[in-house]
């Protein structure tokens, strides 16, 4: 006689993961993927990525504004 299947969330990924394994292990790749994607557009906007060396507009930034102490001089 088969055992009880086992209900709920391991259960679930068991059974699929017997039933369909590309579809569940593309699953777990993709959320992986989205994970790192979402801490790496973290990091850069804390670190203030999108402060370019070079820019295609002259700008003009006065001593007293906040960006001004983010601008890089190299």
């Amino acid at each position: 006689m088969a055992a009880a299947p086992s209900r709920g969330l391991v259960g679930l990924f068991k059974r699929g993961w017997n039933e369909i394994p590309e579809v569940v292990g593309s699953c777990i790749l993709g959320f992986v993927g989205i994970g790192i994607t979402t801490g790496a557009v973290y990091l850069y906007y804390k670190k203030d990525g999108d402060n370019r060396r070079y820019k295609t507009v002259y700008t003009v930034i006065r001593h007293d504004d906040p960006k001004a102490a983010k601008v890089r001089t190299d």
